[in-house]
């Protein structure tokens, strides 16, 4: 019995080294895959990098096919696909286009992609194009609803809709913002859908590091910086998150749930302000603050989704410091910092 009793928890033993070296801590965070780069690795690539770290939700900015061809099979990533900027004018006036646009885009990965997210426009609102948000929105949500597909519809917006965001309790949308943003706000809360918000303590901070302390943008601060009445604030990222709440319950969206669908730290490319250590700093504390399941002073259950921008360092955005967000190199997949 003893020797019998050896031999099975040898074999356990065994068993579970070699299934450890296959077993990867998930993570709750997501990550951006952008693809403005002349040397960027294949796509499969890309998803197994995503595999090794425990990445499970990814957003791309237009349903690309070799993109979504490499995700076909891989059940455990979520993916977030985007409707491009220049298509919204054709889709906001034919329901037939959009239509169309999904049997094209969309359609032919449904069985083997598991796309959570359709997203209509990238900070387009506020802006030129922000009127032709709502109409695409509703479409695809029609779509989808009809076809009892569960994905789920909304926009992607800065924080250029606030007029105001300090303090937090104060934040308020510019006059374009509530004409072009609350509508959307409405319809989605009419099903609770997420908006989707690209959030940059960075922004802020390089504009006046004078007031900003580099501590406080980073999340490193271990004590209260900005007090706003009973609320207060260790770090600017939820200081803005907040403002944000606050902005759409002055228009009459309260509890609506609020993805951060792009925050990040450049490791380059703006001198002191940017280095692989602050960045790394930067990312990893939102990692550990999504990780957490802990939400913001004004939201303290409702825990944080989010993903970082970006993937790779794309040698084909604008010079300087859009080039550095990204967690690898492309040319050789390796970390700029580490991070995961």
């Amino acid at each position: 019995m003893d020797s019998l009793k050896k031999t099975f928890m040898l074999l356990f033993s065994y068993t579970a080294i070699l299934l450890g070296t296959n077993i990867v801590a998930a993570t709750n965070v997501g990550l951006n895959y952008g693809l403005l780069g002349d040397n960027l690795p294949p796509p499969p690539q890309v998803i197994n990098l995503y595999k090794s770290i425990g990445i499970t939700k990814v957003r791309i900015f237009d349903p690309n096919t070799a993109v979504l061809n490499a995700l076909r099979g891989h059940h455990d990533i979520g993916v977030t696909v985007g409707v491009k900027d220049q298509d919204l004018a054709a889709l906001s006036a034919s329901e037939e286009a959009v239509k169309a646009w999904f049997a094209t885009n969309i359609e032919p990965y449904l069985s083997d992609v598991n796309i959570k997210f359709i997203t209509v426009g990238n900070e387009v609102i506020p802006g030129p194009l922000g009127s032709q948000v709502l109409p695409v929105v509703k479409s695809l949500t029609n779509l989808v609803k009809w076809r009892n597909i569960p994905i789920s519809i909304s926009t992607v917006v800065s924080m250029a809709n606030l007029g105001q965001s300090y303090p937090p309790s104060a934040g308020t949308f510019t006059s374009q913002g509530r004409e072009q943003l609350t509508p959307v706000l409405k319809f989605l809360s009419q099903t609770s859908t997420p908006i989707l918000v690209n959030i940059y303590p960075y922004f802020p901070y390089v504009s006046d590091p004078v007031n900003i302390h580099l501590d406080y943008a980073i999340s490193k601060s271990a004590t209260v910086v900005v007090r706003d009445g009973p609320l207060g604030y260790l770090n600017l990222f939820d200081a803005m998150f907040d403002a944000f709440v606050w902005a759409m319950e002055k228009e009459g969206v309260k509890d609506l749930p609020m993805v951060v669908s792009e925050t990040g730290w450049p490791s380059a490319g703006n001198g002191e302000f940017t280095s692989p250590n602050i960045a790394a700093t930067y990312n990893g504390n939102f990692v550990k603050h999504v990780d957490s399941g802990k939400g913001t002073p004004k939201r303290p259950n409702s825990s944080i989704d989010g993903y970082l921008f970006a993937t790779f360092n794309e040698n084909q955005k604008p010079a300087g410091t859009e080039q550095h967000f990204g967690l690898y190199e492309p040319t050789d997949m390796k970390p700029v910092y580490k991070l995961f």
